[in-house]
């Protein structure tokens, strides 16, 4: 199994798990894997916020263990889960929450009134010459008038120097586009692509390719908000 699986089966078995995120950018980071396990009161506002804001039909997508799929299901909402992580998907499965082990990419066939995409679901989007293809599969997804939920975090803050300026190289890459990686005790997953987006570049990809735009709330602090984005015709 992928590093994450395997750490998901640990925990689940009642071992320690700690998962190992490795960056091209940042440094490594340590993270438990009890986070992917909070309850609903754990959560943090901006995904408690997201949660009250679905409607009708919903695709969790990135939605691991549940953390937002089972919350919602358990408040009567019609939930349809996808990761690509295969325990997870068994365990939601073992839950009873109806999920699919598949890329979001490769899923199609059904519409919704609500697409999630939280804990930076939006990265999946992998770099911003992607980002138009993105959006329109999220519309082929999409009810008329359907909505997208998503945080994401501008991390220009990473570029800040002591005295507070901002030294972006305006020639290379998209200061948001980063490369991860898991790993868990010997074993090391792949490296894959992953997308942060600041507000102006969010909102204006977001309208070209027929969305309205709405910050539903922001954290000054850390620079991580919450985006609803609503299908036009």
């Amino acid at each position: 199994m992928d590093p994450l699986s395997l750490a998901l089966a640990d925990y689940v078995s009642g071992k320690p798990a700690q998962l190992i995120v490795h960056s091209d950018l940042i440094e490594d980071d340590e993270m438990d894997v009890s986070y992917f396990f909070r309850t609903q009161n754990e959560l943090p506002l901006i995904e408690q916020t997201a949660l009250e804001h679905v409607k009708g039909t919903v695709l969790d997508v990135g939605a691991c263990v549940g953390a937002h799929s089972i919350p919602l299901m358990e408040r009567g909402f019609e939930i349809m889960a996808i990761d690509t992580c295969s325990f997870a998907v068994n365990y939601l499965k073992k839950k009873n929450v109806p999920a699919q082990n598949i890329n979001f990419f490769d899923f199609q066939g059904f519409k919704y009134n609500t697409l999630l995409f939280l804990m930076n679901g939006i990265g999946i989007a992998e770099s911003l010459e992607k980002l138009d293809s993105f959006f329109q599969h999220c519309r082929n997804l999409l009810k008329e008038d359907g909505i997208i939920l998503l945080d994401t975090t501008d991390v220009k803050y990473f570029y800040e120097d002591d005295e507070g300026g901002v030294w972006i190289d305006l020639n290379a890459k998209y200061y948001g586009e980063f490369k991860y990686r898991f790993s868990y005790g010997e074993n090391k997953g792949d490296w894959f692509n992953w997308l942060y987006l600041d507000p102006h570049t969010l909102e204006q990809y977001a309208l070209n390719n027929g969305f309205t735009f709405e910050v539903l709330q922001q954290n000054e602090e850390t620079s991580h908000y919450l985006i609803k984005l609503t299908k036009q015709s």
